[in-house]
């Protein structure tokens, strides 16, 4: 058998998931989180997140906008002009714009667009700003 290689951390940011009954998410998302050695970064009274999983009520300020098929997936963007061009590129492909490109208030220097894809779930694109980062990727061979 070949060796095969796999990156983890280049590609998704963030992936959201609303939910009905936040307790009971919590609940089953802290319970297999544990089993995998994964904390809970923190929560609110309409969130909680871990790692690059976010979890919220559909009336959370995080879920406002158009409503979607509730999925967001956010990609990770190099720069502000690679933002840019995934919002003309979506827009051109059949996507529906759903926030311009622009500096958000989660945190100095995040610059992203989102746009619904053609089954209308959110899709964005983040460049986070001059962070510096421990490395490009996690690399698994085996």
């Amino acid at each position: 058998m070949d060796t095969q290689e796999l990156h983890r951390g280049r590609l998704i940011d963030h992936i959201q998931l609303v939910v009905k009954d936040l307790p009971a998410a919590q609940l089953f998302y802290g319970a297999i989180l544990k089993s995998l050695n994964i904390p809970i970064g923190g929560s609110a009274d309409d969130y909680f997140w871990a790692d690059e999983l976010f979890i919220s009520t559909s009336d959370s300020e995080s879920s406002a906008g158009i409503l979607t098929g509730r999925h967001h997936l956010a990609f990770q963007a190099h720069s502000r002009g690679m933002v840019d061009s995934f919002h003309e590129a979506a827009l051109a492909n059949g996507g529906r714009e759903n926030g311009a490109p622009g500096e958000r208030t989660y945190h100095p220097g995040y610059y992203a667009a989102f746009v619904l894809d053609p089954d209308g779930n959110n899709i964005e694109a983040v460049y986070h700003g001059m962070a510096k980062r421990s490395a490009g990727s996690i690399r698994i061979t085996f």
